[in-house]
């Protein structure tokens, strides 16, 4: 042990002498080494001649077992289980209304609270409302440049006052929240007066925003009131639980600004009386024995609000005469589903579809052939290369289509009101007159773009709305040359459901999340 030095802590003598004890011990081990000898060189392996053998036999295996089969394959009793009163309720997946389910009584319309704010609604049965290729987001595909570049002096006219169209600002896009759930369909009140939206969800809410409304400024409550902050207060929203699915359409008779006429995937069309002391929406429509019908589009001619026309999901379109309640007409016209279809505004006997079997057909209701399979006289189809989408039909004889291939189609039949029955076409006249690309791509969460014409333009020039997958909307011309492409501060979703006022220059747009942009 080293002996212990003045002035040195109790702790550096210990270190001291473990490096001592440590060195001590490296000296023992270097004595008692010793030198280890290389190990001898393995012998060369000696080559062997194979000599033929006879091949045994190797056992065969048997078969091997799944870990998990049926107690059916394995020749047992099966499994009994368990009983759902036996199961926790809180493991049961929520309930959800069945397919088939509909409204059939007359709804009542109430109030009711959604996310903390309170709507207007029904209470009921139903319970409470429930509160490919990719996309650019504000990249957008037309601009100022495009108008300055414009050689026409109509066209670049045009071009301009549509971009003037001024993006509705009383309050954010966020604080515009119509319906709870995606938007799939929409469409504007025909007055004039003021702009009167409607939207549908898929989970059968519809909401109604009166954008003339005056912004109201509140205190902020606060303890100076020199210093309070003024704060404004959310918009009037009205929001009805009218169906138990997806509304899948809206129609606006002219001929009743009372009536608003919604079809939903529940089978059923009900009819939202305005005219009434409070709300109330009936059913004017549902097939019997409760047979499952989803309606994906509605429409009736402009002069007439009692025959409604409709298609289905399973390709079919019906005839109904809303008076009289008789049995409603059924044409079979695809194997696939008929996404949408509109009524020609000037002969409302001809009217067109847009099938998921790649089609987009004209059909006359003049004549209507068949006795076993009855069905109105075909007029004339289009081959796309992928799903139509909807066929939109505008005042002035063009039908607009949107399909999954990227496209926007426009067919002209400017001469369509003066058909006579039984008039066909061929294969050329049913070309489309122009092809636009627009991506199409929705995917699973966004509504299907569709496009939507102006039914009665005040200016007398065709034009319809679509949707942009990167946050805009897009408005076209009858001869697909673009006309603007609409945006807004706070638009954070795909403005997917477009539309345009009958007959004033205002535009609408639809996001998933229930919100609505607005542009006048």
């Amino acid at each position: 042990m080293p002996p212990k030095k003045e002035g040195v802590s109790l702790f550096e003598q210990r270190r001291l002498q473990n490096i001592a004890a440590n060195q001590a011990i490296l000296k023992d081990i270097s004595k008692a080494a010793v030198k280890i000898a290389k190990p001898a060189p393995a012998p060369k392996p000696v080559r062997r001649t194979r000599t033929p053998v006879e091949r045994r036999e190797r056992p065969k295996r048997e078969p091997a077992v799944a870990t998990r089969a049926s107690s059916r394959l394995k020749g047992q009793e099966p499994v009994k289980r368990e009983r759902e009163e036996d199961v926790p309720a809180s493991l049961l997946p929520p309930e959800r209304p069945a397919k088939r389910a509909r409204v059939s009584e007359d709804l009542k319309l109430g109030s009711i609270m959604v996310e903390g704010r309170k709507f207007t609604g029904d209470i009921n049965a139903l319970g409470h409302l429930i509160p490919k290729r990719g996309a650019d987001p504000g990249v957008r595909t037309f601009d100022d440049d495009d108008i300055k570049e414009t050689t026409d002096k109509d066209l670049k006219r045009l071009r301009e006052d549509m971009s003037k169209l001024e993006f509705y600002d009383k309050w954010a896009v966020n604080d515009i929240k119509i319906v709870p759930q995606r938007i799939y369909s929409m469409g504007f009140h025909p007055t004039e007066a003021k702009p009167l939206i409607f939207a549908g969800d898929k989970e059968g809410a519809m909401g109604i925003f009166d954008a003339s409304q005056e912004v109201i400024q509140v205190d902020g409550g606060g303890d100076d009131d020199d210093d309070d902050e003024q704060v404004i207060e959310p918009p009037v929203i009205s929001a009805f639980k009218t169906h138990t699915r997806t509304i899948s359409s809206f129609h606006f008779p002219t001929t009743d600004f009372n009536a608003v006429y919604t079809a939903s995937y529940d089978s059923s069309i009900r009819k939202l009386d305005l005219g009434a002391g409070s709300p109330v929406s009936i059913q004017v429509f549902a097939p019997k024995d409760d047979e499952d019908l989803p309606i994906s589009s509605i429409d009736m001619a402009p002069t007439e609000a009692s025959t409604m026309i409709f298609s289905t999901l399973s390709g079919s379109v019906g005839r109904y005469d809303v008076r009289t309640k008789n049995d409603v007409e059924m044409w079979d016209l695809s194997d696939a589903k008929i996404g949408g279809f509109s009524l020609h505004p000037l002969a409302p006997h001809l009217f067109a579809t847009a099938s998921l079997d790649r089609t987009m057909k004209i059909w006359d209701m003049r004549k209507i052939t068949g006795k076993a399979s009855p069905q109105p006289a075909l007029v004339g189809e289009h081959v796309s290369r992928l799903s139509v989408s909807h066929a939109s039909w505008s005042s002035s004889g063009q039908i607009a289509t949107s399909s999954y291939d990227d496209t926007i189609k426009i067919y002209d039949f400017a001469d369509s009101s003066s058909w006579k029955a039984g008039h066909t076409l061929d294969d050329d006249a049913v070309e489309p007159a122009h092809v636009v690309k627009h991506n199409n791509q929705t995917g699973r969460w966004v509504t299907i773009l569709k496009p939507q014409w102006q039914r009665n333009p005040a200016d007398g020039i065709a034009k319809f709305a679509i949707g942009n997958m990167n946050r805009f909307v897009d408005l076209y011309g009858a001869d697909g040359e673009q006309l603007a492409q609409l945006d807004g501060e706070g638009i954070t979703a795909v403005p997917a459901v477009a539309h345009f006022h009958p007959s004033q220059n205002w535009v609408v747009g639809g996001t998933a999340s229930g919100k609505v942009c607005l542009w006048m």
